[in-house]
């Protein structure tokens, strides 16, 4: 008779699971816009590079994960003009730096998010370039959007190009290792 019962509950239990709603639900980028700064020794340039797609994962307010693919062919400068601005942007899509012939997207997938009042510490996996690495960021969040500004060691990455991390001899040519996104997204 206690087997019966057992299996009978064992049933009941499946069943139930089968027929349940998941809790997450997907916040799906209708807009997002990217925008990038990098500096050297003597100055810095700013330009802009599109987020095709992605969502956060959502478990009520709390980020239980995400992907964001960005179109590394669609990279601007929007510092300069004319000859100048076509030369660095040609340079920028080069080998030297993000490659984009070979790796036309970069993807972060979020792994994990903490939040914090109106924002989240989020830790998620930065693929540029081929090569994966863990990033650490905040992420503001409203009801119809989000805003984040990620900080990226192009090193990790494979990007040595013009970096004193590798050469001393780059004098006033140096570049920083590290450059800035700005990244706003609406749902």
């Amino acid at each position: 008779m206690r087997t019966i019962k057992s299996i009978l509950l064992l049933a009941i239990i499946l069943t139930a699971s089968a027929f349940s709603t998941p809790t997450t639900e997907r916040k799906e980028v209708k807009e997002g816009t990217i925008i990038w700064k990098g500096k050297k020794i003597i100055g810095s340039h700013t330009g802009a590079i599109d987020l095709t797609d992605g969502y956060l994962e959502m478990d009520g307010d709390a980020i239980v994960g995400g992907i964001f693919n960005v179109d590394m062919t669609s990279l601007i400068v929007t510092d300069l003009e004319g000859g100048s601005k076509e030369k660095l942007e040609g340079h920028l899509k080069s080998d030297d730096f993000f490659g984009v012939v070979n790796h036309p997207t970069a993807t972060l997938s979020i792994k994990s998010a903490t939040k914090q009042a109106n924002s989240y510490e989020v830790i998620g996996d930065f693929t540029i370039k081929g090569k994966t690495q863990e990033v650490t960021f905040d992420l503001e969040m409203g009801e119809s959007g989000a805003r984040a500004s990620v900080k990226i060691d192009r090193t990790k990455f494979g990007i040595q190009y013009g970096s004193g991390s590798f050469s001393d001899k780059l004098a006033d040519n140096t570049i920083s290792d590290k450059f800035e996104l700005d990244v706003i997204m609406k749902f």
